[in-house]
């Protein structure tokens, strides 16, 4: 049955949620920082709020189910920053709070499922355990999903490939699980459909491998050459690129496959990027 559903700082993962569930009859509210994004969601069938502009807590009045998306800051969670007496008290469904796979820190690649220690080795990842905590902490229907690396549409590796920019940075024993946007957005219709509060998903494909490889196959599915190895060691990396370099884990996404019934439709980065490049085609 179609809701109504408040996006909390409706960013590329919710608006591929958004697509899936407008067409089904719901309506989205989403919120945004700017009024040029605001029209931009807006094309796409979706009420645009204005965060700091708009009445939010309205919308958490109307609101049947809540995602909440957006990054922690040093204050901890923006929207419980602002409206965590509002939130506490509403009426939800469903509620999702998206988190990301770095919570877990470095596990020198080896697999890691939901029952695994928190021990983030970035800020970043301390202020998700942070901020997932304090989530947690309010009598709310809440499921937990944290994210691998995400890619899709306009995130994909071909432009820097084709641009000669792409390098393959070279770590031993370094993997990354990552996950397609679209994959994202079925997994979080699931969760909807079949709600069970205090739920915590890992959302990864099948396909956990060294971050080289996935710049390599990009090349190889463009017919250019494969860009050069540089060694972690050396290469100029901004400190935000260098931190995911800090942890290395093949995560497992049992729990979505078993328990949410998902079939994955790029259980692969292969599977993905071929599918980016005919699109793009």
């Amino acid at each position: 049955m179609a809701g109504t559903l408040l996006s909390l700082g409706h960013g590329y993962s919710a608006r591929a949620l958004a697509r899936l569930l407008l067409p089904q009859g719901w309506e989205v509210i989403g919120t945004t920082r700017s009024s040029e994004k605001a029209d931009a969601l807006r094309a796409e069938g979706v009420t645009a709020l204005v965060t700091g502009e708009d009445d939010i807590a309205s919308a958490l009045d109307r609101a049947t189910h809540l995602l909440a998306s957006a990054a922690p800051g040093e204050g901890g969670d923006p929207f419980l920053a602002t409206h965590h007496d509002a939130i506490a008290e509403t009426k939800l469904d469903w509620v999702g709070y998206l988190s990301t796979t770095g919570v877990y820190g470095d596990h020198g690649g080896a697999w890691v499922d939901e029952t695994a220690p928190l021990t983030p080795a970035t800020k970043r990842g301390q202020m998700r355990v942070e901020a997932e905590a304090a989530w947690q902490a309010l009598d709310l229907p809440l499921h937990i999903f944290r994210l691998a690396g995400i890619y899709g549409p306009g995130r994909g590796p071909f432009a820097k490939v084709r641009n000669g920019t792409a390098r393959r940075i070279i770590k031993e024993g370094q993997i990354f699980s990552r996950i397609h946007v679209e994959d994202i957005a079925q997994v979080l219709a699931a969760s909807i459909a079949n709600p069970r509060p205090g739920a915590i998903y890992n959302v990864c494909d099948n396909d956990p491998v060294p971050p080289e490889d996935v710049i390599g196959h990009a090349a190889e599915l463009l017919g250019l050459p494969v860009p050069p190895a540089v060694l972690f060691e050396d290469a100029e990396m901004t400190p935000m690129a260098r931190s995911f370099y800090a942890e290395s884990k093949r995560v497992r996404n049992d729990l979505i496959r078993e328990e949410l019934g998902v079939n994955l439709l790029y259980p692969s980065y292969r599977d993905g990027l071929a599918a980016l490049l005919a699109a793009e085609n």
